[in-house]
This record gives C-alpha cells, sequence and structure tokens, in this order.
C-alpha cells in the first residue's frame, strides 16, 4: 500500500509540480494540497484517516511552516513532517526540527533524491541530506562527546536502539524492562544532553557512536 503525502506549500504552481513528480514514484501518492497551514489544520480535522507524511513548506501567509510543524508534533505525532523549503539557513533548519521536522531538503532536490528521501524516511524515521546533517551536528546544544561520561550504561544501551525503527514499546522489550522504564530513560537523557526529541537523540548517538 502506497503511503499517502499531504503537500502544505502556498505556491500552486510548485504543489502541483511535485503532486506531478510524486505520482510517479512507487511507494507514495499525493492525497491532498493546502496553500498554508492554517487550512492544513482546518482539513485534518475533518479526515478519519490522516497521511502518513506531510511535505510542508517554511514560508507561508495564515500560518508558516514553524508554526504548522509544531501543531502536528504536539496534536498528531504519528504524521512524518518533511521540511521542503528554499531556506537552507542554520536557523530554519534546527527550527524545524525542533518543531519536529523529521527530514529536511531544498526545493532544487532533483526528484531522484527526494523519492530515496522519502523511502529513508517511512523506513528509517527520519532523513537529513548531508549538508542539514553538518548543520545538526553543529547543534546539538553542548551535547559534546564529554557528556558521555554523565549517561548510565543502561541509558548508552537505550541511546544505540533510538537510531532504529523499533517504537519504545519494542526497546522495552529488547532491553528487558517496561514502556516506563524506558520513557524515564529517555527523559533523563533528555535532561542530561539538552535535547528534546528522539530525532535529536538519535543524532546524538550517531555522531558520537552509538550504532
Amino acid at each position: 500500500m502506497k503511503k499517502t503525502i499531504a503537500i502544505v506549500d502556498d505556491h500552486t504552481l510548485i504543489a502541483q509540480a511535485l503532486k506531478g513528480i510524486i505520482s510517479t514514484f512507487e511507494n507514495f501518492e499525493v492525497v491532498f494540497e493546502c496553500e498554508n497551514g492554517r487550512e492544513l489544520i482546518q482539513k485534518i480535522k475533518t479526515l478519519n484517516t490522516y497521511p502518513n507524511i506531510v511535505m510542508l513548506d517554511i514560508s507561508m501567509p495564515e500560518m508558516n511552516g514553524f508554526e504548522t510543524a509544531l501543531w502536528l508534533k504536539e496534536n498528531h505525532p504519528e504524521i512524518s513532517i518533511m521540511a521542503l523549503s528554499m531556506q537552507n539557513d542554520e536557523q530554519s533548519v534546527i527550527k524545524m526540527i525542533r518543531n519536529g521536522a523529521k527530514s529536511y531538503l531544498l526545493k532544487n532536490t532533483h526528484p531522484r533524491d527526494l523519492e530515496i528521501a522519502l523511502n529513508k524516511l517511512v523506513s528509517e524515521g527520519y532523513y537529513y541530506p548531508e549538508w542539514a546533517s553538518k548543520i545538526i551536528f553543529a547543534n546539538i546544544n553542548g551535547t559534546a562527546s564529554s557528556s558521555i561520561s554523565k549517561l548510565t550504561e543502561r541509558e548508552k544501551e537505550f541511546l544505540k536502539y533510538t537510531i532504529t525503527e523499533m517504537n519504545y514499546k519494542e526497546i522495552a522489550e529488547l532491553m528487558c524492562c517496561s514502556p516506563r522504564t524506558i520513557e524515564s530513560y529517555r527523559d533523563n537523557l533528555f535532561e542530561k544532553l539538552n535535547l528534546k526529541t528522539r530525532v535529536g537523540l538519535a543524532v546524538y548517538a550517531m555522531k558520537n557512536g552509538f550504532t
């Protein structure tokens, strides 16, 4: 079954072009387009089945990509957010990721690379091209390698699994503990490493060799 995508972009021609490109992808289909975040929210509130992925522009009237991503993160965390923008500055990338984006691409991305990114987003839970990864790695908010000394062995073990596709319940089973204990490990790591999302934990884990 194909994964469903909603496109949120105030430029109709770009949205239509994206829809046409994605229609050639084997594993994906666009189910609707919106011109801004507010329109997306109104649309989602009428749906019984939500799109798997929201492809989100940043600069939009009414409700921009930052605000929309945060709303999705807080209300529908099951929806994967892919930022697709012309903005490649450090502030925009970090803010979108903090607000819940699991992928960040530029609008000049080649269609082949877009398809790869979408497949990676589905299979691994996140995808960042090399240029975005460099920004993320440089902005892990003081989580230098020296922070490793603060972590318990169980927290280090949990960190390794944040890179995988497993959900927290599956990680709990693998670590032979309760989901509540896993949540405790997660929250402790958030505090120790000054991070707020699983993506942040995964990036930290990759940067520090927890693979």
